[in-house]
């Protein structure tokens, strides 16, 4: 009988950590408070190897030292009793982005993705999206792949606290409309699309907020000039003070190009934010459709944010409506589904303390 999970990340749970590492701190917070016995399993090897490498190593690591636990994966390796695909389908991102199958690194990923899928007893996908990619890129029985959207951990919002602290450095007046873009990685997740989305507002008068990091920052403040919003757009880089960003804003904006489900979506509609955001992200199977873009580029939803800007009282209205819709969505709920799969995967498991 298994008595104990084992989860399965290479990275750390650590400050800028990624969507999966901060699923993975949440779940293990609800495992913890449940008194359900589980362990984290992480990568030994140093940072200065090169990245294929330590993909191999990792699942060198973890396939030769299995022995007798149950692996709860979050990362691709070729020995997982469940995966968790929150990275989604590499293959269907290479061809999204264009990535050369001669780089190393992205031939390690095909070669023990493919490995993966096959292997898993279950899979567990965080989008209906990538459910289907991973049934058409793979031939996987759709019968051994549940769809578990995330979950998160609800905080106590406190606009006035959010503002003043964020207004004394960033000189906000009072009742400024905020347009807010949380994330890293700008290429991929439509920081330039942002930035053409908000040059192309009738509504001027409002801030717009870059939260997260990029290596090539410097296209990205010279775009702003050139689109002459410089002066409206604010890059803050990496804030351990997100949650304040979320809270005074009025509209959440992400034009990304490929994201199997972005947990900031989540957020923003904790925090009453209206939500865009691109139906190549598998978040945007909870909004409703006129939120949702046909790409990076569908500039269409240009029109329905400047008419949500100038409508009050309409803007307030889908605000709270996100809030409520995602209260459906918590971790405990989350963590309801994945121990159903896992009982499921292994008859009569006890994983209590």
């Amino acid at each position: 009988m298994i008595k104990k999970i084992t989860f399965v990340r290479a990275n750390k749970i650590k400050y800028g950590g990624g969507g999966a590492e901060v699923y993975l701190s949440r779940l293990s917070e609800a495992l913890t408070k449940q008194r359900i016995s589980h362990s984290i399993t992480h990568s030994i090897f140093p940072e200065f190897l090169p990245s294929w490498i330590r993909v191999l190593l990792f699942n060198l690591q973890t396939c030769l030292t299995k022995g007798g636990k149950f692996y709860f994966s979050l990362e691709r390796i070729t020995c997982p009793d469940i995966y968790r695909a929150g990275d989604g389908v590499h293959k269907v991102y290479m061809r999204i982005e264009n990535k050369s199958i001669f780089n190393l690194l992205h031939a390690v990923y095909l070669f023990i993705e493919k490995r993966c899928f096959r292997n898993a007893k279950h899979i567990i996908a965080n989008s209906q999206m990538i459910k289907d990619e991973i049934i058409a890129t793979y031939d996987i029985n759709p019968k051994k792949i549940s769809v578990v959207y995330s979950g998160m951990n609800f905080k106590k919002m406190d606009y006035q606290g959010s503002f003043d602290r964020l207004s004394r450095e960033f000189s906000i007046p009072q009742n400024k409309k905020i347009l807010l873009y949380v994330g890293s990685g700008f290429k991929r997740k439509g920081v330039e699309e942002f930035l053409h989305i908000v040059a192309l507002l009738k509504n001027r008068d409002l801030k717009a907020f870059v939260v997260g990091r990029e290596r090539n920052s410097q296209f990205y403040y010279q775009l702003a000039k050139k689109l002459k919003i410089d002066d409206q757009v604010v890059f803050t880089g990496i804030r351990d003070d997100v949650d304040d960003f979320y809270a005074i804003s009025d509209i959440f904006l992400l034009p990304t190009h490929y994201d199997p489900f972005s947990n900031v979506v989540l957020e923003a509609m904790s925090f009453e934010n209206a939500v865009f955001t691109t139906r190549q992200n598998g978040a945007s199977e909870i909004l409703k459709q006129p939120f949702i873009m046909e790409n990076p580029k569908d500039f269409s939803i240009v029109e329905k944010i400047d008419n949500l800007l100038n409508n009050a009282e309409h803007l307030q209205n889908i605000k709270r409506q996100n809030k409520l819709k995602s209260a459906e969505f918590s971790i405990d709920a989350n963590l309801e589904k994945t121990l159903a799969i896992i009982n499921g995967a292994n008859e009569g498991a006890d994983f209590t303390n």
